[in-house]
């Protein structure tokens, strides 16, 4: 394995925009859910008319299922996602719309049968049902509690037991409900996560922001180099990342009225 200093400084000068974690190959591994998400998606928007990704990333996701519908929109906040996004999505005749991640979405009510988000950071449910079709659908993956909390603590120090539930689907479930959405599937998985080498590590905090707020290799150097020197011993760090799939329903006009 390489020093210390060259795979952190090199974790350090690559590019993380998008959500494509490819660089991570060989150097880091995540079991992926059972349900296939992608897979999943790509059978639920072959079947609709009109659909929505909210928070899409640079649209890598989106862009591999195998058809879009007629009217397909992507919402992303962060610019350098929304170019990538844009220069992705657009040749497959999808819109990209960039959405400052508040309230209200930028659609007028019952706008799509299908909205769809992997991994969202926030989940605004009553907007998701206001742009829902009566009978439309909300597909989502999610990032569950406690993700990948080994690195985190690891930093951060033990995490207080509300942070440590934040995101739990249960939640999600009664948040759904609340704007009036019919829990169809929530299902939740614990997923075993390695990373490789120091270099790993760095790129991966570099990216997924919130994990450790405020990262950067001079604040955290003499943890970093402590963590390499267990990975050196250990052969890797071990973590666990969960995530939970959760299926809402809108009502049918007529379920709403009685008739």
């Amino acid at each position: 394995m390489r020093e210390f200093e060259e795979l952190v400084a090199e974790a350090e000068a690559v590019s993380v925009e998008g959500w494509d974690f490819s660089w991570l190959e060989g150097r880091a591994t995540e079991e992926r859910p059972s349900w296939g998400y992608q897979r999943a998606m790509g059978e639920r928007l072959a079947r609709v008319g009109a659909a929505l990704d909210i928070q899409t990333g640079g649209g890598e996701v989106l862009a591999g299922v195998p058809k879009l519908p007629p009217v397909m929109a992507a919402t992303e906040s962060w610019p350098p996602n929304v170019a990538k996004a844009t220069a992705l999505l657009h040749p497959l005749g999808a819109v990209v719309v960039a959405d400052a991640d508040e309230p209200p979405l930028p659609f007028a009510d019952a706008a799509f049968d299908l909205v769809t988000s992997r991994h969202p950071v926030t989940v605004w449910w009553e907007e998701i049902a206001r742009v829902l079709q009566p009978g439309g659908t909300y597909f989502s993956q999610q990032v569950g509690p406690a993700s990948v909390f080994e690195l985190v603590e690891y930093f951060l120090g033990p995490q207080p037991e509300d942070v440590r539930r934040a995101r739990h689907p249960e939640d999600a479930r009664r948040a759904a409900e609340a704007a009036g959405l019919e829990v169809v599937d929530l299902r939740a998985e614990s997923l075993r996560t390695e990373f490789f080498d120091i270099g790993a590590v760095v790129y991966f905090l570099r990216k997924v922001v919130w994990m450790v707020p405020g990262f950067s290799v001079e604040q955290y150097r003499d943890r970093l180099r402590e963590l390499d020197e267990e990975i050196r011993r250990e052969g890797s760090f071990v973590a666990h990342t969960t995530r939970f799939l959760i299926e809402g329903r809108k009502p049918d006009r007529g379920v709403q009225w009685g008739i």
